[in-house]
This record gives C-alpha cells, structure tokens and sequence, in this order.
C-alpha cells in the first residue's frame, strides 16, 4: 500500500510539473487544471493555518494571482505543490501580522463547547481527542504534523512550503510528536 501511495505521488507530480510547464508557455487550460489540482491542497493549509474557512479562501485566491506572476521563477517543476503551499503560508503569516493585535488566537476547533449528541465509539473518541490534543499545539506544529501526515509532504517539501530550513522542520516535528505525545499521556492519566 505504502509503494502505491508513492507511486500515486510520483503520478500526481509529474502531473503538476507537465501543467506547471505548460501553463509557463501561456496554456490557459493547463493553468485552470492546475487550480483545480492544487487549490484544495492550498485551502487545507490555509484553513489550517488561519483556523476560518473564508479567510482561507481569500489567501488562496490572492495566493493564485502571486503564483501565475511568478511562474517563471519556480526552477524545478515538480516543486509547483511547495511553492503554492509557501505563498499561501506568506499570505497567511502577512494576514495574522496585521491583525495580530486585535484578535487573539483561538483553535481551529471549539469541540469542548458543542454537544455531540450520541455517544462516541471507541475510534471515534480516540479521533476526538487527538484533534482536540493537535488543535493545542502552536500553529508552527499543527501546520509541520498536517503538512508531514496528511498531505504527505517529505520533509524538504515542507521545508519548500513554510519557507524554513529542512532541519528546523525536522525539529519542529520531533518538538511537535513530543508535545503531541505528553498532552495524550496527561489526558489519559486523567481517565485512568
């Protein structure tokens, strides 16, 4: 399964570096495909990041007007994915350095506040409680675990995306596992 999932993603960048190439040569088609393609991507990350889906779609807009001025200026094709996911996370840190004063973090999620109505099963209840851990964490490890996890990134890929060093990602991924791992441990110590 492991070998399938990378041979998808060895698919899927090919794919974008035959779209990026075209869309450099003025192919407005490969260009909408390439929307298509990595705009759910780019809106994960931003939702991620910014914790509000239409805030999200807005950094993802004006992060598709930066990507087609610079097109140009990405050398290798099969990093199209990394350099979207970096503009996002420019647009995004910009946003929250503006606003940064007159609104205080929340999390992405406010589960402890709403009621969920039926009882959890078992992996449902695991799931809740490693989102509500996750959603504890900085932003810096919430945005390295998804990036690494659930997009699949590899570490330089990430690295490409945040616009930060291969080492401090791999940092911030030991820092984050722990951090994820303590805050599980002390809520299970609690049921215990």
């Amino acid at each position: 399964m492991k070998s399938e999932l990378a041979s998808n993603r060895a698919k899927e960048r090919a794919l974008e570096a035959y779209l990026l190439s075209s869309a450099k040569l003025g192919n407005e088609r490969a260009m909408a495909q390439l929307v298509r393609l990595l705009s759910p991507v780019m809106m994960r990350h931003a939702t991620r990041l910014t914790g509000d889906t239409e805030q999200a779609k807005d950094m993802v807009q004006a992060a598709w007007a930066d990507i087609f001025r610079s097109l140009d200026t990405v050398k290798n094709p099969e990093a199209i994915r990394a350099f979207a996911l970096q503009i996002v996370t420019r647009k995004v840190a910009a946003v929250i350095r503006a606003k940064q004063k007159e609104r205080s973090l929340k999390t992405a999620l406010t589960d402890e506040h709403q009621d969920v109505g039926q009882p959890l099963g078992e992996i449902a209840a695991d799931a809740y409680s490693v989102r509500k851990a996750i959603n504890q964490l900085s932003k810096d490890h919430q945005a390295i675990l998804a990036l690494f996890y659930l997009e699949d990134m590899t570490t330089s890929e990430v690295a490409a995306a945040l616009n930060i060093p291969v080492g401090t990602v791999k940092t911030r991924l030991m820092h984050a596992r722990s951090n994820l791992r303590a805050i599980l441990e002390g809520s299970n110590h609690g049921k215990n």
